[in-house]
């Protein structure tokens, strides 16, 4: 019975090494669409706080609903200003959530997390500032790359995983 040669394989089959590459593809894939859920929340953040300080200056990336709540925070004084940083501090939290959920390949949390800032572009195409919807249009966009990508991602998952082997937790 003869055997191929050294180095031969089955050309149907990917090798490992293709596999894997093509993994670690898909995971950055992953990764990048859900970077910008902590983007988000982090400049939501830094927006809260230069408005807070009086600056004139405020990102486009941030949260178009932080902007509803620091102009009422910078109507009540002093005291609307711990709530302002309370309130949308608990907004970016909640993004900051999305993204360590969805960089480990959660389809929920992109889902959700692109819901709820599909209705902040919303919110901003009231107050008719077209920039930030624009952003918010671009960042839905490269959020949903990255969601696109767990399918993919557990595809090659399954195809590295060994018959027989235990279940790896994420």
């Amino acid at each position: 019975m003869a055997s191929p040669g050294v180095g031969l394989s089955n050309p149907t089959q990917p090798s490992l090494t293709n596999l894997v590459e093509q993994k670690l593809r898909a995971e950055r894939v992953v990764k990048a669409g859900a970077s910008w859920f902590l983007m988000v929340g982090v400049l939501s953040l830094i927006n809260s706080v230069l408005s807070m300080s009086g600056t004139g200056v405020r990102f486009i990336f941030g949260l178009g609903i932080a902007q509803f709540v620091d102009a009422i925070a910078h109507q009540a004084g002093q005291s609307g200003f711990a709530l302002d940083l309370i309130i949308n501090g608990f907004m970016a939290g909640v993004f900051v959530l999305f993204w360590n959920f969805a960089r480990k390949g959660e389809q929920w949390a992109f889902m959700i997390g692109m819901g709820l800032y599909a209705v902040d572009a919303l919110a901003m195409l009231m107050s008719q500032n077209l920039l930030p919807v624009a952003f918010h249009a671009y960042a839905l966009y490269r959020i949903y790359r990255g969601m696109s990508g767990i399918r993919l991602l557990r595809q090659f998952e399954a195809q590295l995983q060994p018959a027989g082997a235990p279940i790896q937790p994420r």
